[in-house]
């Protein structure tokens, strides 16, 4: 197949060393325009507290749309067929999981000044314990989210250029990009250039929606007809586990990717209330444009690229690229708009999740226990030296990855969905004690944990994520109605979480 290909070549690699340039500009101009980088750990991991409208919605678009959206889920709807219609589900239901508690967090952030999530864990719990395992479980997710960015950098790029640039030459070189604008210009750069892949991203995508129909016959029952002969479950209605699978994927999704570090530090980073509350609204239609152009998309590959295996279909994205982009010049100029948006998407992911992975360890390891005393300058230096550490690591582990951009992509969510608990229930029920919340917590994420490596990602279809999940809030629940509270704890605890 891969002499069919003909899109890439130098023509892709001109393309990523402008969107580098463009990058690296902006890491400079954000450098220069926002004032605290150095001293200031608001100023440095939260713009300064100050992201309007455009800035807010762009990078809220950028964490909860990655390189595993478009490189990941195309190839899970080619796998999967018709029942992967859930990937557009779980992507609405993510901002009604953020209206579970946002508002609320954010104006409790903009009164008491957070800049991590541990930061309202320890506000609110006043627990090393809770604060500390919260902690851990979040950077696992971070880690585990940011080694699925690399890994989509090398698949994207080395599929959308035809293998002219080989995958692990992709993820040093794009890493280092990264990098260095992100340390010049803190959470203001990844913002704006979110607004920039945004853009790209979503202009991309709709002429790639548009080629594709023009290669399967130009009609979604064309291709329908082709796999009722060629491939009938995948339009077929799934049994009854696959269903159960699929609802429990919808709340994985929704309380999981709410309570991503890097999204709730975007909470704390909008200039009013008003102005997240007006991103969130308009970031219920993103996943029409987005995800379901994706899912058409890797309905339609099926008729254009039938036969694939596995690990083929990861390259799903970059292979249709390049067909698409043999139509015409203009294909063939809009695809590289959208080899662009795709690399971009990955890197504006991949930077706030190590942006909130080097807070996390300046502010809430570092800065909270082992030197309290430090300044603000201080601890974001050590915030950038651990997050070199941390992306080393990883390149190791992306060198060779372990397993697909979907499996990865779940893995992150079976320990990170177990902190849910103490930020939504946390913020409104004022019996919830901190050492339920820690047990809870303990024994969610040991039995969500056990069944992910020993191979039980699910039980009867359940993921293992969620079955941790009911038994935490029931470990929360139970143990916080058996703690009786003295007047002045309940008295602390009613003054932490009102908002007048």
């Amino acid at each position: 197949m891969g002499s069919e290909l003909t899109f890439g070549g130098w023509s892709g690699v001109l393309v990523l060393l402008i969107y580098a340039a463009l990058m690296l500009i902006v890491g400079i101009y954000a450098a220069r325009t926002q004032t605290g980088l150095k001293e200031d750990m608001s100023g440095y991991y939260l713009a300064g507290r100050d992201l309007g409208f455009i800035a807010l919605f762009f990078t809220l678009y950028a964490t909860q749309y990655s390189g595993n959206t478009v490189v990941g889920y195309a190839a899970a709807a080619y796998r999967t067929g018709f029942s992967w219609l859930q990937s557009v589900q779980f992507m609405m239901l993510v901002i009604a999981g953020y209206l579970l508690f946002a508002p609320r967090l954010y104006a409790l952030s903009k009164r008491h000044k957070f800049v991590t999530p541990t930061d309202w864990l320890q506000f609110r719990f006043n627990s090393k314990a809770v604060s500390i395992l919260g902690t851990l479980f979040m950077l696992w997710g971070l880690g585990n989210y940011l080694l699925e960015q690399l890994v989509a950098i090398g698949q994207g790029v080395q599929g959308l250029t035809a293998g002219t640039i080989p995958y692990q030459v992709a993820v040093i070189a794009f890493v280092v990009v990264m990098l260095v604008y992100e340390w010049m210009g803190g959470m203001k750069a990844v913002a704006l250039t979110d607004v920039m892949q945004g853009i790209m991203l979503l202009v991309g995508l709709a002429v790639m929606l548009i080629g594709a129909f023009a290669l399967s016959g130009g009609h979604l029952g064309d291709v329908t007809s082709y796999l009722a002969a060629n491939a009938p479950k995948k339009i077929g209605v799934p049994p009854t586990q696959t269903s159960i699978n699929w609802f429990s994927m919808l709340v994985l999704v929704m309380i999981g990717a709410a309570v991503y570090p890097h999204a709730i530090q975007r909470i704390y980073s909008a200039k009013s209330e008003r102005i997240l509350k007006r991103s969130l609204t308009r970031m219920v239609w993103m996943p029409i444009v987005t995800t379901g152009v994706v899912f058409i998309v890797g309905i339609l590959a099926l008729s254009i690229f039938p036969d694939l295996d596995k690990m083929g279909s990861e390259r799903i994205v970059g292979l249709l690229a390049n067909k698409v982009a043999g139509i015409n010049s203009f294909f063939y100029m809009m695809m590289l708009l959208l080899f662009a948006g795709v690399v971009a998407a990955i890197v504006s992911t991949a930077d706030s999740v190590l942006l909130s992975f080097q807070s996390m360890v300046s502010q809430d390891l570092y800065g909270r226990y082992i030197n309290p005393q430090a300044s603000d300058e201080k601890k974001i230096i050590v915030g950038k030296i651990w997050g070199i550490i941390a992306v080393a690591f990883l390149l190791i582990i992306a060198w060779y990855p372990p397993a697909t951009l979907y499996e990865i992509f779940v893995l992150k969510f079976e320990v990170l969905i177990q902190v849910a608990p103490a930020f939504i229930i946390g913020l409104y029920w004022k019996r919830l004690s901190a050492g339920p919340v820690f047990l809870g917590m303990l024994s969610g994420g040991a039995l969500a944990g056990f069944l992910t490596w020993t191979g039980q990602k699910t039980v009867m279809g359940i993921h293992g994520g969620i079955l941790g999940l009911l038994l935490n809030i029931v470990v929360c629940v139970a143990g916080s109605y058996l703690i009786s509270l003295s007047v002045a704890e309940e008295q602390r605890t009613t003054q932490v979480i009102a908002l007048d």
